[in-house]
């Protein structure tokens, strides 16, 4: 016997065990003490990954690169959790002595026996159950038939948890993409003011914030409890789970400071939850020291694009609070969640959103606003020249009659 292997992997198994019932079943708290598999994997593969991507110049390239990881890492936390399995159950019959009957074995070597193991380990976690090695002991047997069940439970897993991954990520971006028409793409919060500064806009700006909310209370369930779906990008250009969140952020930074209206009170709660949805993320993620290095980073908001935004705020009718003291007010309540915005962005090279919408050449909103606008026109124009004729109908049939 060997007791030290017996023990080593009695330890490895146990270990893939507990961080595969706190990775799929076991909602957790943001942060944690304890190192588990998980977290190791993510640790060593996202960083070079990064590398990697990050010598590509293309950038619609390099996007790609990085969509790729949340699948692929995926697949491989599977493979590893399994191959972790099959070495810590073969270490467990090596360290038993092999207690197994393998008539391909000619040899007793340390190398045989420590092959047939292994060998044992792979075809009973997988259910081949090819019979052509035979226990000999009865422990031997138990721990055959726990590792069979230990497979059933590991493909059991697999079925159930890829699934629920993908619905999740699903239902996240669909408001992502609705979120594309209200705010541009990518979105920004002057833009989300703008298309709702029509009348009845302020009912339809407070049922928004209200989704949005919702929607940020669900990433802060499911990303905590599923952190690989923070890997997973956007289907569409200019699109991101992260750069949504952020504008939203904006827009109710600018409603509570700085905008008149009856949309405060939801914004501030909007807000609330967004930005413990940030900073539960920062926690999961252990990236709470990157926030820090917020100052090295350009600002978002400086004084020309601050006074720009007023005057695209202006030329909207939205009504300001005509206080000096707003710009202040503003960036004091961006300090509460910039930092961890741009903790998760640079860790998962994912954009922040502009506070200004770039121009563009072709703005499809503005097409199908003026072509609204024009058809409104001509409705005018022609419910005018309808009644007029209307008139002249009725005085001729009379005439005639």
């Amino acid at each position: 016997m060997h007791p030290i292997i017996l023990i080593a992997g009695a330890l490895v198994a146990l270990g893939v065990g507990l961080d595969a019932f706190q990775t799929v079943i076991l909602p957790r708290r943001p942060s944690g003490r304890l190192l588990r598999i998980t977290q190791i994997f993510y640790l060593l593969t996202w960083t070079p990954w990064v590398c990697v991507a990050e010598w590509v110049r293309s950038r619609k390239l390099r996007e790609q690169i990085y969509s790729i990881f949340g699948p692929v890492s995926l697949l491989l936390l599977l493979g590893l959790w399994a191959l972790l399995l099959v070495v810590a159950f073969g270490m467990i019959y090596f360290g038993l002595g092999t207690p197994f009957h393998d008539t391909l074995t000619l040899g007793h070597g340390q190398i045989d026996r420590l092959g047939t193991a292994f060998y044992v380990s792979g075809t009973t976690l997988f259910t081949l159950g090819l019979g052509d090695v035979i226990p000999t002991s009865r422990l031997a047997r138990m721990l055959v038939a726990m590792e069979a069940g230990t497979g059933l439970g590991f493909v059991a897993l697999v079925i159930g948890y890829v699934p629920i991954l993908y619905q999740t990520f699903s239902h996240r971006e669909v408001s992502v993409a609705l979120l594309d028409v209200r705010a541009g793409s990518p979105p920004t919060a002057t833009e989300l003011l703008r298309r709702h500064s029509f009348e009845g806009g302020d009912q339809a700006l407070i049922q928004l914030l209200a989704e949005w909310e919702r929607w940020s209370a669900e990433i802060l369930e499911t990303h905590v409890s599923y952190p690989l779906l923070a890997y997973y990008r956007s289907q569409h250009d200019n699109q991101s789970w992260l750069t949504a969140l952020v504008a939203v952020l904006d827009t109710c930074a600018l409603l509570i400071t700085t905008i008149d209206g009856p949309s405060v009170r939801q914004a501030q709660l909007t807000f609330a939850t967004a930005r413990h949805a940030v900073v539960d993320l920062g926690h999961v993620f252990h990236i709470e020291g990157l926030g820090t290095r917020v100052s090295e980073a350009p600002d978002r908001l400086p004084k020309e694009t601050f006074y720009q935004l007023c005057d695209s705020l202006g030329q909207m009718e939205v009504q300001l609070c005509g206080d000096p003291e707003a710009m202040k007010r503003l960036t004091a309540i961006r300090k509460l969640y910039e930092p961890h915005a741009f903790a998760l962005a640079e860790y998962l090279k994912m954009p922040l959103p502009l506070w200004v919408a770039e121009p563009k050449k072709t703005d499809q909103w503005k097409t199908v606003a003026d072509l609204r606008m024009t058809r409104e026109a001509v409705l005018r124009g022609s419910s005018h020249v309808s009644a007029q004729s209307t008139s002249a109908a009725h005085l001729h049939e009379e005439e005639d009659f």
